[in-house]
């Protein structure tokens, strides 16, 4: 099966229905929150966090199996039930309502796959294997996560606070690229890696001057910014849903 990688934005308020109460149903419904999401929880059972999750009433949850209607209105649908039986009414639903679906472990239901997701702030990096091997999408997530610490977070922070005016003061396009290739093929990630944020924005300014640094927050901030993103990353994934990759 080849596949074509997307990326899904404007979910704000769209509705989410999700199916099944299990540790993977939670995962995903983590995400669809953080993107906004209007999400619809349909189980009999659910885990202790989504439960919390809808006495916070940050989702809907209702506890029962799927009827007739459920996905009336909604956006795209994620299936976290083991059994192919049930998913078939849920899958002939979908695509008379048109909304998007995803089945999990079980390709021939779903119109999008949802790989394993590596988050580091504005980073995102999504990895599948077309369905054959969720497990090792699971792995090479948790590579990735050991290699790539809250210093790209911050990184990215710092390059979004440039893009305009760096865009004012190098109308050129092939200066402007040369000066952010110049930033990525730097130290300044080893020096924000190394919480020596003082120096990385001495660094900056080096490449692409005081006018344009000026736009940078202080080391302060970079400091405050650097321990959000650590204490966001704290929890590894890896470690506490290993027991639930999918084989």
């Amino acid at each position: 099966m080849r596949v074509y990688p997307i990326f899904l934005n404007n979910l704000d308020g769209r509705r989410c229905v999700v199916f099944g109460g299990t540790h993977e149903a939670e995962r995903k419904v983590a995400d669809l929150l953080a993107c906004g999401a209007d999400v619809v929880l349909i189980s009999e059972t659910a885990t202790p966090q989504l439960q919390q999750w809808a006495r916070e009433g940050r989702l809907t949850w209702h506890a029962r199996n799927y009827q007739p209607g459920d996905l009336k209105g909604a956006f795209l649908t994620i299936v976290a039930i083991p059994d192919p039986q049930a998913t078939e009414p849920i899958w002939q639903e979908a695509q008379r309502e048109r909304v998007l679906i995803n089945a999990m472990d079980d390709v021939p239901h779903c119109t999008f796959v949802a790989g394993a997701v590596v988050r580091r702030g504005p980073l995102v990096i999504a990895i599948s294997t077309s369905g054959q091997s969720p497990a090792l999408a699971v792995r090479l997530r948790e590579m990735l996560e050991q290699h790539l610490g809250p210093e790209y977070a911050l990184f990215l922070d710092l390059m979004g606070a440039l893009r305009l005016p760096m865009a004012t003061h190098y109308p050129d396009f092939g200066e402007r690229k040369a000066r952010w290739y110049a930033l990525v093929d730097s130290n300044v990630l080893d020096l924000l890696r190394q919480q020596r944020f003082a120096a990385a924005r001495t660094r900056i300014s080096e490449l692409v001057g005081e006018p344009v640094a000026a736009a940078l927050p202080d080391p302060d901030t970079m400091a405050r910014l650097f321990a959000h993103y650590q204490d966001e990353y704290a929890w590894s994934p890896s470690s506490n849903l290993n027991a639930h990759a999918p084989p």
